[in-house]
């Protein structure tokens, strides 16, 4: 494996709550989240709606300055200097969930791809600027490009509106795009274009991308890496069969067992180790997070231990690894449904 582009390390992010009788009082949004981007593949990051999965994406992206841990682009720590957010904007570029809130409105597909390139690259006028403005529109496969560059948002459909804020983002070339549900505000028809762009992008430009969603299986068709992630905490992460197949904290098990499988009620004798299990509860309030593992209350395999710390790194041997006293204890065969 090369050395990583973008690497985030035990990234923290506390929000304040303003309001009577709120001072002091913050949201514990992410805690200790830890993410490596190499050339050439994709990292899916996966949990439920509040998870903090779109807080990391924000921090990488310098939209939100992190409370603690450290972002390092090709090894260089980054930093919150002007200077130094101008380069680094250059290398990793933010694509948003909502298509339709992400282009202006009162400008065409030509000034929005065209402002893009002449603000990385201040000589460009005339036949080259309209040139490398037909050639993004071709990346995107919005063919003929005479019909689209002219066009206003309004004009388009949510998937070729995010097409063009895909082109939009590669008007500066760079090396890492974060994708925030970058599909989950599109027709489920065309979901799937959008992911086959993704993984051309990622095959021809040799671009590092990290994908967030909360539906695993989209993640499963995309990506080489999986991490999980639930109330702030990462919680297991690897390859992503080997999460799938074999998923080693609860909190995974509950996200697949959740996920639509016409197959599971056809097998005899197949039923997940939630499908029965109705009354899981709510998330926790980040505002007061549980001790320890913040799964601990919804988990029918809490121990003690659960409830007072958070569990060391478990490594597996294939590259997994998990957050989860199970594992400590010995007693991972449960998620296999073993007694």
């Amino acid at each position: 494996m090369t050395a990583p582009v973008l690497e985030a390390t035990n990234l923290s992010k506390e929000f304040p709550v303003h309001g009577r009788g709120s001072r002091g009082t913050t949201v514990k949004a992410v805690q200790n989240a830890n993410v490596t981007l190499h050339k050439g593949s994709i990292v899916a990051l996966v949990g439920e709606s509040g998870s903090g999965k779109t807080t990391v994406a924000r921090m990488l992206a310098l939209a939100y300055p992190q409370t603690a841990g450290t972002i390092r682009l090709n090894g260089a720590e980054v930093s919150h200097a002007r200077n130094a957010e101008r380069s680094y904007f250059r290398q990793v570029q933010l694509i948003f969930q909502d298509p339709f809130a992400s282009l202006n409105p009162l400008h065409k597909v030509r000034y929005t791809l065209g402002r893009a390139l002449r603000i990385h690259q201040r000589t460009l006028r005339g036949k080259e600027l309209e040139e490398q403005t037909l050639e993004l529109l071709r990346k995107v496969n919005l063919t003929p490009v005479e019909q689209f560059i002219d066009k206003f948002p309004h004009e388009l459909s949510g998937g070729q509106r995010q097409r063009i804020v895909i082109a939009r983002a590669l008007a500066v070339r760079p090396s890492v795009l974060l994708g925030d549900e970058p599909i989950s505000m599109l027709d489920v028809s065309i979901r799937l274009d959008i992911l086959n762009l993704l993984a051309k992008l990622r095959d021809e430009e040799g671009l590092a991308l990290l994908y967030i969603t909360h539906d695993i299986a989209s993640a499963r068709y995309l990506c080489d890496t999986i991490q999980v992630m639930y109330a702030g905490q990462m919680v297991e992460g690897g390859p992503r069969d080997s999460v799938i197949q074999s998923p080693k904290h609860p909190y995974t098990k509950l996200l697949l067992d959740s996920s639509p499988d016409p197959g599971r009620s056809l097998r005899s004798g197949d039923t997940g180790l939630f499908d029965v299990a109705d009354d899981l509860g709510e998330p926790p309030n980040l505002v007061d997070p549980p001790s320890g593992c913040q799964f601990h209350p919804r988990c029918p395999f809490a121990m003690d231990e659960c409830r007072q710390t958070f569990p060391e790194r478990t490594e597996f041997p294939d590259g997994q690894w998990a957050h989860c006293w199970l594992h400590q204890k010995d007693r991972g065969h449960v998620l296999e449904g073993k007694p």
